[in-house]
């Protein structure tokens, strides 16, 4: 559960932000001054501070440069909660380490968004910092993955990287050169350009940190998430059907679910779901249908994959690989060419086998079989 440090000299702040908070999943906790606040940091451990201007004694900005100070607390997101409107005074705020700012009189709907995407920065950091811990057997597997990341990756990931970065420079940069001369839905165009380059950019860097995650975590033992996760309708079905949404092929997906509780994170089971999907929509025709059973076996869930597409050939089942992609250049698909490699590291990881069948230019299926959990 996320830990909110709200540090505010009067309590009936606190008690209107613990309002505006009510319906999150956060704990919260109160200060009420800037030194007790410093005092009790290690018994908080705050993922993000709401942090009040103006206070007797240290003020707020004097709080924060405190804070930012020290290493351990670095990281975590700072919002100054302040009646100040002069852009001087806002400046000063954000230049002593703060990372955002809401006005008074607080609006709800605004700070329940200024907070979950706080919260979001801080979640990413201590994911690179997660796997900055893992040291183990590093340079073993960026040995023996070096050959993967030459070739396809050299050629796909600058690509992949600058594409959503020109998307969001592009729209920017065009925002603020005539703002003053677009109407609202110039604006609004070129705001979810930003927005779905963003989206496209974070997926990028969380499937490479969670490759990197199943990487290293393989080469010692296998992976560490001994978690029981529903496998259902109800519950795999929304994101897949989002994604086919996204594409206007939300009627080519077809489900035929048997239900299990199976032992792996909820966080992988979507992971592995979304790469097979979205394979198999990428490389198959629109109209084409896509089919996700499943079935219980003694002591494991088998989960298959089909789809009417273009078909791997026997040597190109055999050789995938991180950062590979077969034909490229013929269907100039996005991508990196990890995902099946990625599916088949954390299933394996969890104990279970992974297998494909295929007809070139015809059809695919992938199997993945998951222990069930109990």
């Amino acid at each position: 559960m996320p830990s909110i440090l709200v540090i505010d000299d009067d309590p009936d702040n606190f008690d209107v932000i613990e309002t505006l908070l009510s319906e999150q999943n956060y704990l919260l906790h109160y200060a009420a001054s800037g030194q007790q606040a410093i005092a009790s940091l290690n018994l908080f451990q705050p993922d993000v501070i709401l942090l009040d201007v103006m206070m007797p004694g240290m003020d707020g900005i004097e709080v924060c440069r405190q804070i930012k100070a020290m290493p351990q607390w670095q990281p975590v997101p700072i919002i100054m909660v302040t009646a100040l409107t002069a852009k001087e005074d806002l400046a000063r705020c954000l230049n002593t380490g703060a990372e955002d700012f809401i006005s008074k009189p607080v609006n709800a709907v605004e700070l329940r968004a200024r907070v979950h995407s706080m919260l979001r920065i801080k979640q990413q950091y201590d994911k690179i910092q997660n796997l900055a811990h893992i040291q183990a057997n590093s340079i073993q597997v960026l040995e023996k993955t070096l050959n993967q990341l030459r070739g396809n990756l050299a050629a796909t990931l600058p690509h992949e990287l600058n594409t959503p970065l020109h998307g969001i420079i592009g729209s920017l940069n065009l925002l603020m050169a005539d703002l003053e001369n677009m109407d609202m839905g110039e604006i609004r165009e070129l705001v979810s350009w930003a927005d779905e380059s963003a989206r496209r950019l974070e997926k990028l860097t969380q499937k490479l940190l969670i490759y990197l995650e199943v990487e290293l975590a393989t080469q010692q033992k296998p992976i560490s998430k001994p978690q029981s996760t529903k496998f259902s309708i109800v519950a795999i079905a929304p994101p897949l059907q989002s994604l086919a949404r996204s594409l206007n092929r939300s009627h080519n997906l077809i489900f035929a679910i048997a239900e299990a509780n199976v032992s792996i994170s909820a966080e992988y089971l979507a992971t592995i779901l979304y790469e097979l999907v979205d394979n198999a929509l990428k490389f198959s025709q629109p109209g084409t249908e896509i089919k996700i059973t499943s079935e219980v076996a003694p002591g494991m869930l088998n989960i298959y994959v089909h789809d009417w597409g273009r078909g791997m050939t026997a040597e190109q089942t055999s050789q995938i690989g991180a950062f590979i992609q077969f034909e490229r250049k013929t269907y100039e698909q996005q991508g990196l060419g990890m995902g099946l490699n990625l599916v088949k590291k954390i299933v394996e990881g969890c104990g279970g086998e992974f297998s494909i069948s295929s007809v070139y230019k015809q059809e695919t299926t992938v199997n993945i079989s998951l222990p069930i959990s109990g």
